[in-house]
Order: C-alpha cells, then sequence, then structure tokens
C-alpha cells in the first residue's frame, strides 16, 4: 500500500509480507489477505494476492508492488515465500532465509552480501525475521525461500548483471518504502558499481553517462565492461563517492551533450534540473573566437550536434571541443580532489576533442 503517488513499497517489504502470510497461514490454517509490515521507518498494511497451504507445514503466499510514480522495473512484479516449519537443530536464529527462482545470486565482492549468497540484502533479510521470529514455535525453524518467477527477464533491464550478480534480480530496500529515482535510494544502487570495481582490483575505470556512454566506449577503448561506471544525471554524487573511496584519476567518457553541462558547473544532468547547453558552448566559441553570427547560430540549435556541425563548418569544432573539455576538468579539479582524463565524443563515438589521453584507444 502506498503512501501517495511518490512512493511505494520495497521488494524486501513484499518478500517479508508473504513470508509473513505464509507463516500465519500455517499457523492458523486460514486464507490470509492482508499483513502488517514493521520495516524500519513504519507498520504498513500489505494486501496479499494468493496464500495457500502446501502442506501441514508449509505455505506460500505471494504479492506484487503496487504502480508508483516511477520508472521502477519491478512495479507489478509477481513475489513469492514459501515457509516451511522445520523441527530445529543447532541453528542460533529460528528463521532462515534462501532464495529461490529468479533471485540471483552474487559472484563479485564488493557488494553486502558474501559471494556465493542470494542477492537478498541485509535490511530485508532483517525486515523478514524481525516480522517472523517472535510467531515460530518454539523447538522449531522457519525455512523462508523467496522467488520471483520473472526476475530472470527482468534482471536483464538492471545493473545485476554488470555487478556480477546472475540469474535474476535482487531483493531491495533500506526503509522498506520506495521512492522515486531522485532519491537517495537510487543513488546507493548506482554506488555499488564502484564498490565492485574496487573490490575486484579493477584499476582505470571509466566513467560514463549511461548505455549509450557504456556502449560507445566499449567501441572505442581497450578496455573491459567491469572497468565502466555509470553515473545517470549524479555527476556530483558519483564524483563524490569515488573520491571518499580513494579513487584520484579516471577517464571520463561520454557525449557532448551530457558532459558539457559540467562545464558549467551542472553535476546533476537532469534536464529539468538544469540546462545551460547552448549557452556553454556559445561562450566557449565567442572565447575561440568565433564571429557574431556564427554564435547567434549556435544559440538557436536545438541539439549540440547541430552545434558541432555550425562549428565544423567554421574550423573552429576541436578548439571548442578542447575548451569544453578543460572546462569540465577543472570544474571537477575545483569541487574534487580528482583528476579527469575527459573524452567528448558525438552519436557514433567520433572524438571530438584532442586534449585527452588515448593510451586505451583500439
Amino acid at each position: 500500500m502506498t503512501e501517495n503517488n511518490y512512493t511505494g513499497v520495497t521488494t524486501g517489504t513484499i518478500a517479508t509480507a508473504c513470508s509473513l502470510a505464509a507463516l500465519d497461514a500455517i499457523l492458523d490454517s486460514a486464507d490470509i489477505a492482508c499483513v502488517k509490515v514493521h520495516t524500519p521507518k513504519k507498520t504498513l498494511d500489505i494486501i496479499i494476492d494468493e496464500c495457500k497451504m502446501l502442506s501441514s507445514f508449509k505455505a506460500q503466499a505471494c504479492a506484487h508492488k503496487n504502480p508508483y510514480n516511477d520508472p521502477d522495473v519491478t512495479v507489478n512484479l509477481e513475489i513469492f515465500s514459501t515457509v516451511e516449519l522445520l523441527d530445529k537443530s543447532d541453528e542460533e536464529s529460528n528463521v532462515i532465509i534462501t532464495g529461490g527462482e529468479g533471485v540471483g545470486k552474487i559472484t563479485k565482492p564488493g557488494l553486502q552480501i558474501p559471494v556465493g549468497e542470494y542477492a537478498i540484502n541485509p535490511v530485508p533479510r532483517r525486515m523478514i525475521i524481525r516480522n517472523l521470529e517472535e510467531k515460530v514455535p518454539e523447538g522449531k525453524v522457519a525455512k523462508v525461500t523467496i522467488s520471483i518467477p520473472e526476475g530472470v527477464e527482468i534482471a536483464r533491464k538492471t545493473m545485476n548483471p554488470k555487478l556480477g550478480i546472475v540469474g535474476g534480480i535482487s531483493v531491495l530496500g533500506t526503509t522498506g518504502i520506495a521512492r522515486s529515482m531522485s532519491s537517495d535510494a537510487y543513488k546507493n544502487s548506482i554506488v555499488t558499481q564502484i564498490d565492485v570495481a574496487l573490490a575486484s582490483k579493477i584499476n582505470d575505470l571509466i566513467f560514463v553517462p549511461g548505455n549509450i556512454g557504456e556502449k560507445l566506449a566499449l567501441k572505442k577503448l581497450d578496455i573491459d565492461k567491469e572497468q565502466i561506471i555509470q553515473t545517470g544525471n549524479f555527476v556530483g554524487f558519483m564524483f563524490e563517492e569515488a573520491e571518499k573511496r580513494g579513487v584520484k584519476k579516471f577517464t571520463y567518457f561520454g557525449h557532448m551533450g551530457k558532459l558539457i553541462k559540467v562545464a558549467g558547473g551542472i553535476f546533476d544532468t537532469k534536464h529539468a534540473v538544469a540546462d545551460g547547453r547552448r549557452e556553454i558552448m556559445v561562450t566557449h566559441a565567442a572565447l575561440c573566437g568565433a564571429d557574431r553570427e556564427s554564435l547567434q547560430k549556435l544559440y538557436d540549435s536545438k541539439t549540440t550536434d547541430d552545434m558541432m556541425d555550425i562549428l565544423d563548418d567554421i574550423g573552429l569544432s576541436v578548439e571548442v571541443s578542447n575548451s569544453i573539455a578543460s572546462a569540465i576538468h577543472e570544474r571537477c579539479m575545483q569541487r574534487f580532489d580528482l583528476d579527469l582524463n575527459v573524452i567528448l565524443v558525438d552519436m557514433e563515438g567520433n572524438y571530438l576533442n584532442s586534449n585527452m589521453q588515448l593510451n586505451t584507444d583500439k
């Protein structure tokens, strides 16, 4: 159940709700339609889609994430929990958590879960234990298996393959409540790329804006996919996190249309937050000697690709690109203790500036 159109619940909350419903079904021999889940923030009422007994000591429940104002690939995804009551042996906890179909497994170090474990993050694990442990009968242990049948397919749309999480998606959440992609939760999800790369002893990191930047970098540079870090729109946040982790130097690679904003001190590159591309381009073109007529054409242009065509016509494209790349480097040096090698490209991957290091060039 959502708080409003801008919030929802996490996969961890749904997994907890299903686990609680399945255990209640075993204990009460009843069909459970709704449960109260205690999250780190508040208690939420979660509707259960289906709950059924598999035996006298085993039950399964499923529920889905209701839509909210966010392009979350896990919205409407069915999450299942199968709970089985077993005789307790030497286990310290009376709740054991494992993964099933569609829940990924960790294959690389640097994440919150050890290599070889299912990608059910610490907070969801604690939520499941907190909500179930007091209900488990004495002398018994509740074995909880979380499964997400569509998880294998959905995982292709997430960063999981890049992070070395194979076979499905992750069960996530830090508060139990999901918020929009501008929130800290999303930032925390993308910063794990840096942790995985550093834990894997990967050097020469390549920061790119997104999928297009990654594809172009792999096309143009002699690098491995593991070296690439996607910043999304949160350039400043990602650079700050890199600095905190001891990263001192890396390559910042991407399309002029995204990277040019950083030359103007814009470290959140979402269009709705700030633009300034044409103003930045006109400024650097003027500094490089462009005439007034060309400056007006640049100002009237809709895209940076159109602007580069104009600069090509007057023979200033490389000089202006160099000026912008230097400004990006300077802005970042002023704000962070980082040394960037800036590489600007067009949509085909053609290099636009010449003041860069191309020791990794194919």
